[in-house]
């Protein structure tokens, strides 16, 4: 009995604790079907996090489904002789990038299905300043992170209130809070788009059959009753 008592003890325990470092994450304002944010989200991503982080289960020609033209993508997002059919893969070598980073930046085709959009919208708004790293930053997200904030030019520099646990910003970026929140929304709208990007088309396939089934359901109906009309 007392063994019972110590191990409902120790859930409880260890239940508040786990809920007491949970994190609190923003909602993403996800909308697959806004073609004009998944395109200036792709642009972001390609601008910004492609240099470090791969995406080799998405192709460049798969941002045809976003709106974009043939031309568009070889003018604006192609570099280093990439070809449009080409997956989004990086030159760096995961050695070199572990030397930089202290571990190699994850490919990010698929990070929305196993983090979640939210977290990707609220890690990416809680970077802030920390002198006592190496790479002068930290996040509230995902504490100890090794990756430094790449859009602190836009947000500029937040600090950390060790009382509240909120930041503020300390240095203002190009952009004020809500130009960067929508530039953080639209990058998160297509990195949810990359780890799924026949989600939309799937989805309209999916109403097409339900209701060819419905219509298979009528006619059947209708048959069964003929085939029955005479029967007493």
């Amino acid at each position: 009995m007392k063994s019972i008592i110590i191990l409902i003890l120790l859930f409880l325990q260890s239940s508040h604790i786990l809920a007491s470092e949970e994190i609190y994450l923003e909602k993403a304002p996800i909308d697959l079907s806004d073609q004009p944010s998944l395109q200036k989200g792709a642009r972001t991503f390609i601008n910004y996090c492609l240099n470090c982080h791969s995406a080799k289960y998405m192709r460049y020609n798969k941002l045809l489904d976003i709106g974009l033209s043939k031309k568009d993508i070889k003018d604006n997002l192609l570099f280093t002789g990439k070809k449009i059919g080409d997956p989004m893969e990086i030159s760096m070598p995961v050695s070199e990038s572990k030397k930089w980073f202290g571990a190699a930046p994850p490919d990010l085709s698929v990070v929305a299905r196993s983090r979640g959009s939210d977290w990707i919208y609220s890690y990416m708004k809680g970077f802030y300043r920390d002198r006592s790293r190496e790479i002068g930053w930290n996040n509230l997200v995902y504490a100890n992170s090794a990756m430094p904030h790449i859009l602190w030019e836009l947000q500029g520099e937040q600090g950390l209130d060790e009382k509240t646990g909120k930041l503020t910003l300390m240095k203002a970026g190009k952009l004020n809070q809500k130009e960067y929140d929508a530039v953080i929304a639209d990058l998160t709208n297509y990195i949810t788009f990359m780890s799924e990007p026949d989600k939309l088309k799937r989805k309209k396939m999916g109403f097409y059959a339900v209701g060819f089934l419905l219509l298979l359901l009528l006619l059947t109906i209708k048959l069964k009753k003929e085939f029955w009309r005479d029967v007493k």
